[in-house]
């Protein structure tokens, strides 16, 4: 609390006393003694009864709280206060808590310090001169030592003054550096300069930029109904390519089937050129163990060995 403003509180507090006693006046019959007990003066004329004079003290009483109230200012959690004497910008910031300040030639300018967002759409031209709308979100917050700067320089609506200008321009300067295809494949570049592009620009403005997000690419109808055939396209690619792969795989398959069974026939006919009885053998074992029911006059396949 300043000088000024402990001499003019100490005024109000002064004037509402003098109110009060107003009602104890000689003039009325009544005075005030040393011990604080009212009593009235001996052949003093009453003008008015007391009661009569109770509105009024009320009056009175309520004109010094607002007096009072008027000097207090709080500067609540998150923000930054700005003290401006008879519109002139003070160089001191005053944080959170409770001020005392002069009414009429003091006002406190209350600026949030808090993360915000700003969140827009941006239409440019890509590379290849297609054009798309990006949405791009923006958290930031103020210089919190600076606020003053701020307000005198911008104003409290610096979202529209300086925020919004510098979006529109630095999304249009990064996009028209990619075709519209890498905007998608490269993203997050494309994030990067934006929020770098972002955080220099605005910090010579007393803003401080957290993180820029792009949440969104809208391209034109015809450009998304070419992508997605150029993926159906990719997709029945993959198919082919995966059927080719299974006929291969098939085809190889067959082919070792086959050297397979040519070398089993090898093994079986040289087994045959050592020992004819070779082939019984091989009939025992593909036998089910089942003799036919008729029979006729010819040998049994199977030639069981006699004994001599």
């Amino acid at each position: 609390m300043d000088i000024l403003t402990t001499i003019l509180l100490g005024i109000f507090l002064a004037i509402g006393a003098k109110l009060l006693l107003k009602f104890f006046r000689d003039e009325d019959g009544f005075t005030l003694g040393d011990d604080g007990m009212v009593t009235r003066k001996k052949g003093a004329e009453v003008k008015k009864p007391m009661s009569a004079k109770i509105p009024a003290a009320i009056f009175g009483f309520i004109i010094i709280i607002l007096l009072i109230v008027s000097t207090i200012t709080i500067v609540g959690a998150g923000e930054r206060g700005v003290l401006v004497k008879f519109g002139e910008v003070q160089q001191k910031v005053y944080g959170e808590g409770l001020y005392f300040i002069v009414p009429i030639q003091d006002s406190m300018v209350k600026m949030t310090v808090r993360t915000q967002k700003y969140e827009v759409e941006a239409t440019a031209s890509t590379k290849d001169l297609l054009d798309v709308t990006t949405k791009v979100a923006v958290n930031f917050h103020l210089e919190p030592s600076k606020v003053n700067t701020l307000y005198q320089s911008i104003g409290p609506d610096y979202e529209s003054t300086v925020i919004a200008p510098a979006v529109q321009e630095i999304v249009k300067a990064t996009t028209a550096k990619f075709n519209a295809e890498e905007l998608i494949t490269e993203r997050e570049i494309v994030k990067e300069q934006i929020d770098a592009a972002l955080k220099d620009r605005l910090a010579t403005r007393n803003l401080v930029v957290e993180t820029t997000s792009i949440t969104n690419f809208a391209f034109p109808d015809a450009f998304n109904q070419a992508i997605t055939a150029k993926q159906t396209a990719v997709q029945r690619a993959l198919e082919a390519q995966n059927k080719l792969e299974q006929v291969k795989f098939e085809a190889q398959q067959a082919v070792s089937k086959a050297e397979g069974d040519a070398k089993a026939m090898d093994i079986i006919n040289q087994q045959l050129m050592k020992s004819p009885q070779y082939i019984n053998y091989l009939a025992v074992q593909k036998w089910s163990g089942t003799l036919p029911l008729a029979t006729g006059g010819a040998m049994p396949f199977i030639q069981l060995p006699t004994t001599t």
